[in-house]
């Protein structure tokens, strides 16, 4: 049988095949071939004798993230809000950096945007959405537009991913209508959330799966190289018309990407974002944003 796990504790992981659940064991083998078992691999599994289940192969994953651990996730919803707490830009580019580099497909989502003025949301969506981003607006515990939220959910495998304290458990408890992730309170004295989730596990919903992840406030990028930086920015399709094939945009004559900022078809705030982050990998340093 084949199935995709959906949670794993203490080396039994349950298995969702079609619409029954089994708890099963890994086969020996993999530890000797230091293959893990992660939640959202897609295996084989087989029942014995005392049917308990046991996991006879994993199949070829599509996606691996490392935090949180899960593989085959197709979609990230990256959920940020621009008050309480107060948007940190740099911070969202990087998640969406993260994103782009598992290939994964993006929608941002603003919560709790019932306490924010057009004044102040105006500017960071239109960044968003002319680089090609879909934007969802919404106030999860006011229940509004989670209906566009449960559209994106359905047929896919995604990942509730940002900062602590935005709202991603309370979305998704507002999805299911019924308390699925314990949601926690804004710290006073950081104004940064808490963190309320503590392990990953696919949850059912309709005919997708979410794996819900514990928030964090810094990510480090160090891991990736030059090029592949690059490549994380969609709007940097310009760069075919570089005089170098292999131009970084940053300090090489005839780059289009540097022409198109001044010209404002690539937003300068996303650039230097780009160049300070570049900058990074190549001097080594890290900056917690």
């Amino acid at each position: 049988m084949e199935g995709i796990i959906i949670k794993g504790v203490g080396g039994l992981y349950t298995v969702k095949v079609e619409k029954e659940h089994y708890i099963c064991k890994a086969r020996g083998k993999f530890r000797h071939s230091k293959v893990i078992p992660i939640v959202g691999d897609r295996v084989s599994i087989a029942l014995e004798d005392n049917d308990e289940g046991v996991i006879e192969k994993i199949h070829e994953r599509t996606t691996e993230l490392i935090r949180p651990v899960v593989a085959n996730v197709n979609q990230a919803l990256v959920f940020f809000t621009i008050k309480h707490p107060d948007l940190n830009h740099n911070l969202l580019y990087k998640f969406l950096v993260l994103c782009e580099y598992n290939n994964l497909d993006i929608v941002v989502c603003f919560n709790k945007m019932d306490l924010v003025n057009e004044e102040d949301n105006a500017n960071i969506i239109r960044i968003l959405r002319d680089v090609g981003y879909e934007v969802i607006e919404i106030a999860a515990k006011e229940g509004v537009n989670i209906d566009a939220i449960r559209e994106k959910i359905e047929k896919n495998i995604s990942v509730f991913c940002g900062p602590s304290g935005v709202g991603k458990s309370t979305t998704l408890n507002s999805i299911a209508n019924r308390k699925l992730m314990e949601t926690g309170e804004i710290s006073h004295k950081s104004k940064r959330g808490k963190h309320t989730t503590r392990h990953s596990e696919l949850i059912e919903y309709g005919n997708g799966l979410i794996v819900d992840t514990p928030g964090f406030s810094s990510l480090d990028l160090s891991f990736m190289d030059q090029d592949e930086l690059k490549e994380c920015f969609p709007e940097f399709h310009t760069e075919e018309n570089c005089k170098f094939s292999n131009c970084n945009h940053y300090k090489e004559p005839g780059c289009a990407v540097k022409r198109a900022v001044e010209s404002g078809e690539i937003n300068k705030e996303r650039y230097d974002f780009y160049i300070y982050t570049l900058e990074e990998l190549i001097n080594g340093r890290k900056k917690k944003w």
